[in-house]
Formats: C-alpha cells, structure tokens, sequence
C-alpha cells in the first residue's frame, strides 16, 4: 500500500504531462460538443444499467430479508418450544406432582396445570395419558390426545398441534414414575393474534401464518419447501416461502408460510432512481459548462504547469503559479496540493513508523532511541529511570468485555501516565505494554516517589463506556547507570524487575536488583533440568486418598506430580508447574501423568478410580483425547474409573471450543470434575454450560468452617446445588475431626485431605487402602 501511494504523484506528473502535450488537440468547440455527447451517453448508459442493477438489487435484498426472517421464525419457534419444555420438566419432576398424577387427585392436578400455564404463559397445559385421554387445564379449548399418542410413543416431543381449531406450538415432557405414565404437554396458540406479535419482531414488513398443507391456497401449494417464489396476489406481486414444521398429531402437516411484498420492496428504490436522473442530468449540464470553460482558458497557464511537472519529476519541489480559468486554477491548485501532500505524507509515515496506532504514543523503536541517548548522557548525578509497565489480566478484560473496550482501556492508561508524567516519554511497546522514560535524575529524587506515583495512577476504577473495570498494572524499574549502563541492559533489568512484580501478587512496583539476574538465570537452569527430566522419566505420581463420606470407604486417589531432582531434592509442584505452563512443557507433563495414573490405576482392587489434573494448555492442545483413549486402552482401565480435574481458567477465551473439548471427553466414559469450585468470578454460569460429575470445594471455604459465619451457609449451598444438577461434591483440605463432621452435616459427599492420610507413593496405594479399611469405622456416619 505505502509502495503505490508513493508511486501515485509520479502518475499524476506523467498524466498532467500527456495532458499538456495534447492541448493543441483539445482547444475548441468541437472538443467542448464531444465532451457533452460522450457525457450525455455515459449518463444514459449509466441510468439503464443502474436501474436495472437496483431491480435486481431489490428482488434479491427482499429474498435475502425474507429467508433470513425465516430463520428467524423457526429459531424464534424452536426456543418458544424449548421454553415450554424447560417449564414442563420442572412440574413433570416435581414430587407432588407425580404423586397427585398417581393418586389421581384431580384437584391438585388441576391447579398445578393452571399453575404452570399461567406461569409459562401458555394457552393450554395439559396431561396426556398413554390411553390418548387427556387431564386439562380447565381452560375450555383442548387437544386430541389420541391423534398425539403415536408420535409421543415413537419418541416425539415437540411439534404443531390443534387448539380449538387454532393451529399451536406444543412441547411435550414425558411423566415417570419410575416408568412412563404420560406426557405433560405445554400448549401455546399460533392464530393471527400470535403471528402478529412473531411479525413485530421482523426486521421487514412480512405476513405470516400458520396453516395445514390441506388448507394452502392453489397458489402456495405447488411452492417448494424452503424455497422462495414469485407469487401472484390480490395485493400484487409477492414473494413467497413456505416451509415444514414438525406435527405432534397424526394426520397433520403444518406448513409456515412467509409473504413479503415485492411491490413494496422495489418501491424503496423509486427515490434513489429519481436521484439518479438528476445527478445524471445535473452532471451534463455542469460537463457542458465546464467544457466551454475550459477550452476558453486552458492555454495560458498550461506551459507553466508543464515546466513545474518535469521540474517534480526530476526530484525538485516546485509549485506552479494559479492563473488562468478556474478549471486551470483548479489544476495547479491540485498540483500544488499534491507536492504538499507528499510531503506531508512522507511526515505521516515517519511518524507513523515511531508511534502507535491506537494510543498515538511513542513505540518501542522511538523509545529505544531516546534511551540510548538518555544513556549516553547518564552518570551518577544524571540519571535515567526507566519503567517497564504491564496490564494485569488485560487478556481476561479483552475477552470478556470485547476488543473494544480493551482498546479503550489501554488509551485510558496511555492518558493517565501522560497526565500524571508530562516531562516523562510514555511509549506503548504493543499489546498491554508500556514503557515510561525519565532522563537526567538528581541524586537526591527519590525514586521511590516516583513509583509510588506510578502505581496510583494504574491501580485505581477506571470508567470505560460508562463501566467501572478496575485497572491493576505491575510495573518493574530499573535506574541507569548502577542497573545498566545500555539501552539494552536497562530494559533486560526492567523487564526482569517487571518479573518478580506480577509474581509477587501483580497491581505492584517492584526495583530491580542483582538477585533477580540470579533468579533468572536459575529459571533458565530449571527449565533445562526440566527438560532432561521429562526426556529421561525423572518424575513420580504420588496419591491421596479421595473418602466418601455416605459409603465410608475411599473410593478413588488424586494423582499428584513431584520432582525428586538429582541434585536439589524433591522440587515442590509449586516451583516446577508455572515453569512447565509458561514454557509449554506442562503438555508433555500432563501426558505422561494420564499415562502412569491409568498404568497405576489398573492394578489396583475393585472400583477404586484415579483423578488426575489437566492443565488449561494441556486441554485446548491436539491429541488430549487420543491420548486418554490410547492409556485406557494400553492399561485396561475402565473409563469410568478415570476423572479429569480442570479449573475454571480453562473457560478464558474459546469457551465453545473448551465445551466441545470437554464434551469429547466425556463421550469417551471418563468423568470430568470442575476443581476450585467458588474461586472464580463465574462458576455458576460453568454449571449451567456443562454437566460437571464433580464439584470440588475449594479448601478456603473449608477452613473458614472453623471460623463460623456464612462458610457453612455457603457449604450448604454449593452441596444443595450440586445435589440439585445430580453433581458429587468434594471438600478439599480436611484435616481435622470437626472439619469432617461439618462438611457431614451440610450433605458433602468425599472429602479429600490429611485427615485421611498424605500423599503416598504408587507402591504403597494398595497398602493403604488396606490399613484404611479397619479404621475407617473412625469416620462412620452418627
């Protein structure tokens, strides 16, 4: 693009020069007749066209409108139906319901009938038994139950039915008490009233209507389904699509019919070809005028113009003297205009080459630049301070917010740091970071101020489109000359600096100091460790028990990573694993520990499963499923007895693509567990996306158990809701006798933690499953 723009003045020059060399050809009147008639004809060519464009534009504008408002229809159909069903399972469910439908207590059935359709907002609420009788509502209208006995039975559950002779949405649920008894059947009008207010909806003026196939006109009868046609009507021209909806009845074909008048929509356009004829007629008129205007003055200040073109395409800025008719004056007035404008382009794209798009700040090649003179310059009593800023969780704000209130946001923060530091060179370096540059520092400025100052700026409410997000940044700093005496080991201090800052809890400063080199090189070391280790099999599984509190036994163990290095001991989990996520290795990890549990697992006795944790990487890279598939197939452990553990940040970002995932998996027979439960900002919103086997209770509301207050009412939930979606609850980090009896108390079903025992090796799994079967009686239920 910056190639052929460049490119374009030297165009020009050629074109303004062809153009001079054939004004001897161009002068007169004859010049000024053609140009009229060539226009005139363009003009005329250019209205048949058009118009005949527009026509075609319409009719297929009015097709696209009407297909895409029977999309609409049926998406607005399915969900009415669906929201029928979703009110149904509720009542079909309901104890007391099924009760009074097996006592046959008419009366309460009855008013839970009226009940649920008034609630649902139905017209009719009824109960279909397997002998084709049905318990109405009391409405009046009722249906025929005999002619819906076939599909129900054959497995159908939503689809059109008769209402009084008012054809209507229906959406069946069946009864069971345990076996089928019946359907509850959800009834809902489609009578003109009811298209009427479907109809409010369109984007387009449509009719809309709702008819058996026996009953369409000879008109729409011969129109494919699902296709648009041209139709002839009373009211004109019409294009018409008819299309099936399910029948919930014997003998019925219900046919939703979409007309949107053609008349009317090539109507819209009747203004736009008026305004057509009279640019059109406008414009040979203003040609006509214009052309006696130039072949009357365009001689004189056409040498001029030459001269000035060969001088400009020689490299030469020259500028051409305005003289002459206006049309010529117009032209040098455009020559003129476009030796400035290159010249304020050539401006535009050095300065678009040194700044940033979206916060017009410096970026990072023009702040380098500055900091290697700030750093030719420094000393100890001239000294430059230098910030490397981050925002905390911005990824998290963009796609939970939208784009374009991150954009936002990051404009905000370049107009904060600007305000706060109006001396200072603030530059975006791309995506959420910044750098900040202060040169020529007094020994005696305190520093530590100035990075005070820093993090009151970035850590504070910022209101973004009438929003309040709270804005966190970590920010490292280095101070040349002691931390650096180059551009680039000020900034590798920065950046080191800016490290330790998002590790120690982000929304913080932190300086640099010579440890973090150190630590950065002992990262570097144990990156490499790990990376041997994973290629050599350095690593161990080792297992806690997972106790079930109503079957008093353990019935699984949790697979635990550890490290014992060659060198350094057994490493924590807690050292090695961030490691593992940032580097990418937590993949291979995370494979060979499905293996082992699975190879671990199968040797163990009866039922007993194992849980293993899956990483956000490890779940959204390729080949987890085969991976599982292979180690239960390799090890003949029984996908039931394999859980995988994920906690909520799996569902930052692609969250349709992490629900296939975990629906992929599942099909494979493994449960799936959703760890940490409660720490996060939307774990119902999880619940309700995806049927978790387990919920695990993070350990923070477990201690808080001993503390009183809302912990146990916030138990008591969780337990109730889980219980509630048919999900196990687990608690996590039990480790006293009182902890136990008050997660038995609020309905906890496992409970995990060294109350039951340690994490222990694979070898000594089976042994203590067997000393934990005598002293289990310890833990019986009172």
């Amino acid at each position: 693009m910056t190639m052929d723009r460049a490119l374009q003045p030297h165009r020009l020059v050629r074109r303004c020069m062809a153009f001079v060399g054939r004004r001897a050809r161009t002068l007169g009147s004859r010049i000024a007749l053609l140009y009229v008639v060539l226009l005139a004809s363009v003009m005329a060519v250019t209205i048949v066209v058009a118009g005949s464009g527009i026509s075609l534009f319409a009719r297929d504008n009015a097709e696209r409108d009407l297909a895409a408002n029977a999309r609409v229809f049926d998406q607005i159909i399915a969900t009415r139906q669906r929201q029928m069903a979703d009110a149904g399972e509720v009542v079909a469910h309901d104890f007391g319901f099924r009760e009074a439908f097996a006592t046959g207590d008419a009366p309460t059935l009855a008013s839970a009938l009226q009940s649920l359709r008034d609630r649902a907002r139905v017209s009719e609420a009824a109960i279909v038994q397997l002998d084709g009788s049905v318990i109405a509502s009391g409405q009046g209208s009722t249906i025929d139950g005999a002619a819906m006995i076939g599909r129900l039975e054959g497995g159908q559950n939503r689809g059109v039915v008769s209402l009084g002779g008012t054809e209507a949405l229906a959406a069946a649920v069946p009864i069971e008490m345990p076996d089928l008894a019946g359907w509850l059947v959800l009834v809902n009008t489609l009578g003109p009233e009811d298209m009427g207010q479907l109809v409010r909806l369109s984007a387009v003026p449509v009719e809309a209507k709702v008819v058996d196939r026996s009953k369409l006109s000879p008109r729409l009868a011969p129109v494919p389904l699902g296709e648009i046609a041209e139709v002839d009507g009373s009211k004109g021209e019409r294009l018409v699509r008819v299309s099936a909806i399910a029948s919930l009845q014997d003998g019925r074909e219900p046919r939703l019919v979409l007309a949107h008048s053609l008349d009317a929509a090539l109507a819209q356009y009747n203004g736009l070809r008026i305004v057509l004829l009279l640019i059109s007629v406008i414009g040979v008129i203003v040609g006509g005028w214009a052309a006696i205007r130039l072949s009357r003055g365009i001689a004189r200040p056409l040498q001029s113009l030459a001269e000035a073109a060969r001088a400009y395409g020689g490299g030469a800025v020259a500028k051409v003297k305005v003289q002459g008719a206006i049309e010529v004056r117009s032209l040098a007035d455009s020559f003129n205009a476009m030796v400035d404008a290159v010249d304020e382009r050539e401006q535009q794209i050095m300065h678009a080459s040194l700044h940033d798009a979206l916060t017009d700040l410096p970026n990072r090649r023009f702040f380098i630049e500055k900091l290697d003179r700030a750093v030719s310059r420094q000393s100890d009593i001239h000294r430059t301070f230098v910030a490397f800023i981050d925002v905390d969780d911005f990824k998290a704000i963009n796609d939970a917010m939208g784009h374009p209130v991150g954009d936002e946001l990051l404009r905000t923060v370049a107009q904060s740091l600007q305000d706060r530091f109006p001396d200072a060179m603030v530059a975006r370096f791309g995506g959420d970071e910044f750098g900040l540059l202060l040169t020529g520092l007094d020994p005696k400025e305190d520093c530590t101020a100035i990075a005070r100052m820093l993090e009151s700026t970035l850590n504070r409410e910022a209101i973004i489109d009438g929003r309040g997000i709270l804005l966190s940044a970590s920010v490292g700093i280095a101070i040349g000359p002691q931390d650096g005496d180059s551009a680039d080991s000020l900034l590798k201090s920065a950046d080191l600096a800016l490290y330790r800052a998002k590790s120690d809890g982000k929304g913080a400063y932190h300086f640099f100091e010579p440890e973090l080199d150190a630590e950065a090189s002992r990262r570097r070391r144990m990156e490499i460790d790990l990376r041997r280790a994973i290629r050599d099999g350095d690593f161990e599984l080792y297992f806690q028990p997972l106790f079930s509190i109503s079957e008093n036994r353990v019935k699984g163990f949790e697979a635990l990573m550890r490290w014992p290095h060659k060198e350094h001991g057994m490493i924590s989990p807690a050292t090695f694993i961030p490691i593992a996520e940032e580097s990418g290795m937590i993949v291979q990890l995370g494979e060979w520990a499905v293996r082992e549990a699975c190879r671990q697992a199968a040797q163990w006795p009866g039922d007993i499963s194992v849980a293993v944790n899956i990483s956000p990487r490890q779940l959204v890279a390729d080949g987890l499923a085969t991976c599982i598939a292979q180690a239960l197939a390799q090890t003949g452990l029984p996908a039931s007895r394999l859980e995988l553990e994920i906690t909520e940040s799996v569902f930052i970002g692609n969250v349709e693509r992490t629900l296939k995932i975990l629906h992929s998996l599942q099909l494979l027979g493994v449960r799936v567990a959703l760890d940490d439960f409660g720490t996060g900002y939307s774990s119902l919103s999880y619940l309700r996306s995806f049927p978790f086997d387990k919920i695990k209770i993070d350990q923070s509301f477990v201690r808080a158990l001993e503390e009183g207050g809302s912990a146990h009412a916030i138990v008591r939930a969780i337990t109730t809701l889980a219980e509630a979606l048919g999900m196990e609850t687990l608690a996590e980090g039990v480790e006293t006798q009182e902890l136990f009896d008050a997660l038995q108390k609020e309905g906890c079903d496992m409970i995990q933690g060294y109350l039951i025992s340690r994490p222990v090796p694979g070898e000594e799994v089976v042994r203590l499953i067997g000393s934990l079967q005598p002293a289990e009686a310890r833990f019986a239920v009172g």
